[in-house]
């Protein structure tokens, strides 16, 4: 049995739409980030770093998006590429997406949304290299259909997590300046898959409020 403990963030948003892929059956344990119920003490026994998501499966625990994208991938044989070359370039676009895309896009909602004063620096340097890495990504996808090259991947599927939100960084322009994201985007949201996780977290009600309570329970060590 599988349990994912969930918010509606592109991290887990990226996870759901691989269970859905997979067709596989899971529950979910909704974990109100903005409540701070990714600190209580029996959350940090699923997951130390107080982060969402976590996925529990057969009683093995995984967290981290990335982990459990490749957990999943490698236990179930599928959206990953058997060829070397495009498994590969699966793995180097995935960790692009890891270790780029992700950090940085976090950093530019942060810095404009969420910290209690403007610090134009910090909106700046973040902004500009969430920009840099969606043109990276729109170079690779001008020249292959999907990340890996020929095959939808777990790499495709970690970047829809977070080009779904690209509004809230680039506003209402979204991801036009990047056409060939918004093509991969587009397509891989008509899936049933994606359409089965846009109506999950849909049919959700959480508080979205950035107050004092919910900076609180967002960033305690900022206290």
């Amino acid at each position: 049995m599988l349990t994912l403990y969930f918010h509606p963030t592109p991290n887990g948003s990226k996870v759901a739409l691989l269970l859905e892929e997979l067709q596989l059956p899971f529950d979910i344990k909704v974990v109100d980030i903005f409540r701070g119920e990714q600190h209580q003490p029996e959350f940090l026994e699923i997951n130390p770093n107080g982060k969402v998501p976590a996925l529990v499966d057969d009683g093995i625990t995984v967290f981290d998006s990335q982990a459990i994208l490749l957990h999943l991938a490698e236990k179930h044989a599928a959206f990953m590429p058997t060829d070397a070359a495009e498994r590969a370039a699966a793995l180097s676009w995935l960790q692009l997406v890891a270790t780029g895309l992700s950090p940085f896009s976090g950093q530019a909602v942060h810095f404009l949304h969420y910290a209690p004063e403007p610090i134009p620096y910090a909106c700046n340097r973040y902004f500009k290299e969430v920009e840099r890495h969606y043109r990276v990504l729109d170079q690779r996808l001008a020249k292959a259909p999907y990340l890996a090259g020929s095959t939808y991947s777990i790499a495709d599927i970690a970047l829809w997590g977070w080009a779904c939100s690209a509004g809230y960084i680039f506003g209402e322009h979204g991801l036009t300046d990047y056409p060939h994201v918004q093509r991969l985007v587009a397509e891989i949201s008509a899936r049933p898959a994606a359409v089965r996780v846009i109506a999950l977290k849909q049919r959700m009600t959480l508080s979205t409020e950035m107050n004092v309570e919910a900076r609180r329970a967002l960033f305690p060590q900022n206290q």
